[in-house]
């Protein structure tokens, strides 16, 4: 891009240069070589294609869980949360173990262990993250939040989320559980799991976010 001087103000292109005014100036750059055409038919621009769709796929899976706990990471002060849940969306999706390059997918991924154990070692900024010995087992058609060594909190947030990765959509459902003396606390199970159902925990001290993350 460069700045020209003329008595005559030029706009629009003309041979491989386009003109345009930027900020008060003349400006001139030579036209871009991308071809819209090619890139959607030239072989030459397969992977670059196949990067491109699977970007897409994992921005848009990313937004998709984040819009289910938006009120809670918002609170986790990061301003390059979106940045890095999305490059965790990637990692994750480079471990689908069934799809082709181009078409693997999120949701695959979340079905092998280390890119589920990578979603559940995910920081949301400053908090702390959920102890390892938490987890979610079931009992009498009902399921099970064993707390294990987790600090105590004085209010426990859950939302279990139901995500279509195809559609780039979620039914979430949140609720506060109540903790007696012992370690598990009972709840319903809300979502059938003809595919992966997310469970993010929140933990509050005196109305502040101690600890949250998935489990």
């Amino acid at each position: 891009m460069a700045t020209y001087e003329s008595l005559i103000k030029i706009k629009g292109s003309i041979g491989d240069l386009v003109f345009y005014s930027l900020n008060g100036k003349n400006v001139v750059r030579k036209k871009s070589g991308f071809n819209k055409t090619a890139f959607k038919k030239s072989p030459s621009y397969e992977k670059v294609r196949q990067n491109s769709s699977e970007f897409g796929h994992c921005s848009k899976a990313g937004k998709t869980i984040r819009n289910c706990i938006e009120s809670y990471t918002k609170e986790a002060g990061d301003p390059l949360l979106y940045q890095k849940f999305a490059k965790l969306m990637t990692a994750i999706k480079d471990l689908d173990p069934v799809s082709e390059r181009g078409q693997r997918s999120v949701q695959n991924g979340l079905l092998n262990k280390e890119g589920f154990k990578m979603l559940k070692e995910f920081r949301f900024g400053g908090k702390a993250n959920i102890s390892p010995g938490t987890y979610i087992s079931k009992a009498q058609g009902n399921l099970v939040l064993n707390l294990g060594n987790q600090l105590l909190a004085d209010e426990i947030v859950l939302i279990t989320i139901h995500a279509d990765f195809e559609v780039y959509s979620a039914e979430y459902f949140e609720e506060k559980l109540l903790r007696d003396q012992g370690k598990e606390i009972h709840f319903k199970k809300y979502f059938p799991e003809d595919r992966p159902v997310l469970y993010f925990l929140v933990l509050k001290n005196k109305d502040e976010i101690t600890h949250m993350g998935f489990i």
